[in-house]
């Protein structure tokens, strides 16, 4: 079950087959059927999830080889505004705050790992707020399918919309204009 895991270590650190295994012993596997809630707003986020297989919400999709959490709310010990739910029969790792500090601690090429992670997550969120203010709908709309293939299959119209910050009548029209256009 840590096959994507450990994919997604080898693209940012290396680490030894030793070190590996011990990972192993730091998350907690865990499966959610579809429509399963691993989070509910107005709780406190205790885990960071690794998607071995599956994909979740609408503030953030997270496909197969990507982490999911309320970061602020597992950071922090605070309340989450956020919901997240499968929207597929899903595969994660769970890691806890504690199991998190303690696997930096005693494998340094991890405490790096999340490092790049955040950095990169920053970034994107940059960019997803820069997207907001300058482009056209259609031009969200294009930029997700290239960025992220396949989830417009994956993913529900509806959920789609309000991820791009418009409503489903909108995408409908958008994806039209498009098949239009070809």
């Amino acid at each position: 079950m840590f096959d994507q895991l450990f994919k997604s270590f080898q693209e940012k650190v290396t680490l030894t087959p030793a070190e590996m295994e011990l990972c192993k012993t730091f998350f907690i596997p865990k499966k959610l059927r579809k429509k399963q809630v691993l989070l509910q707003e107005g709780d406190v986020c205790i885990y960071n999830a690794f998607v071995e297989k599956g994909h979740e919400h609408t503030v953030q999709f997270a496909i197969e080889g990507w982490w999911i959490t309320d970061l602020s709310s597992f950071l922090t010990n605070s309340h989450s505004i956020y919901t997240i739910e499968a929207l597929e029969d899903s595969e994660l790792l769970l890691l806890t705050t504690e199991a998190r500090e303690s696997l930096m601690d005693q494998i340094p090429m991890f405490e790096r790992y999340q490092r790049l992670l955040l950095q990169n997550a920053y970034i994107a969120n940059q960019a997803r707020i820069n997207s907001t203010l300058t482009e056209t709908a259609e031009e969200k709309f294009i930029k997700l399918g290239k960025a992220y293939p396949g989830i417009v299959q994956r993913v529900p119209q509806h959920m789609l919309a309000s991820y791009l910050g418009f409503t489903a009548e909108t995408l409908s029209r958008i994806r039209k204009h498009l098949r239009e256009k070809e």
